[in-house]
């Protein structure tokens, strides 16, 4: 959900991931593009999260704590079809079985780590729908 920031409009980003390192990486990339960011650790503090606010886009890592992002991603589906069409997922298991079904399936960009910066923003504009 955007948000209002001296008159222009603020686009609000969700990223889950368990390395703290990371997300905080991330976190600062989308500042400095205007963005708000929220973190969260896993993917059951990200649908707490979600359960009082509404993001425009999720970035999301796959192997996590209490929830996985897999999980996540089908739960938001259930309950905001819309919202689980703007992930970004950017995971480090590109050939882990675990995920094999999931990340062919899913029709969101999967991104491997390490991501070049460029790439993440684009993936994350192109959920939102911006250039």
């Amino acid at each position: 959900m955007t948000n209002q920031l001296d008159g222009e409009t603020q686009k609000h980003v969700l990223v889950v991931d368990d390395n703290l390192e990371l997300a905080q990486a991330y976190r600062a990339l989308f500042h400095t593009l205007g963005f708000q960011v929220t973190l969260a650790s896993d993917g059951l503090k990200a649908l707490e999260f979600l359960m009082d606010h509404m993001v425009d886009a999720i970035v999301c890592d796959l192997s996590m704590p209490d929830l996985e992002g897999d999980m996540f991603h089908l739960t938001v589906q259930r309950v905001h079809t819309e919202l689980s069409r703007r992930f970004v997922f950017v995971t480090g298991h590109q050939n882990n079985p675990k995920f094999g079904n999931f990340l062919k399936d899913v029709t969101c960009p999967v991104l491997y780590k390490p991501v070049a910066a460029d790439k993440l923003v684009a993936a994350l504009r192109g959920v939102m729908g911006e250039p």
